[in-house]
């Protein structure tokens, strides 16, 4: 029964941090990243610090490259077929 409670409440935990990371808008994410990097750069963590900054970099990581996938499939979609030739550009003289 303890085990349950402690692995329910762990289980909401990351849950509730999932749900967190993907309302993370890119630019969120590449800041918070940027901080994590200066303060595993600064040597001032402890190397349990530096392995969850490490961990969460990696989460941040994956969330802005996914970001950066989906603007991209984004701006092929709606560019699509959709290529100006010279010819169709009327310029008046």
């Amino acid at each position: 029964p303890v085990f349950k409670r402690i692995n329910s409440k762990m289980s909401k935990k990351n849950s509730d941090k999932e749900t967190s990371d993907a309302k993370i808008d890119f630019e969120s994410a590449l800041e918070e990243l940027e901080e994590l990097v200066s303060r595993m750069e600064s040597g001032d963590l402890s190397l349990d610090e530096s392995l969850k900054a490490f961990e969460r970099g990696i989460e941040l990581t994956r969330k802005c490259q996914s970001s950066l996938e989906a603007a991209e499939l984004k701006v092929q979609t709606l560019t699509k077929d959709k290529t100006v030739e010279d010819s169709d550009l009327k310029i008046d003289e």
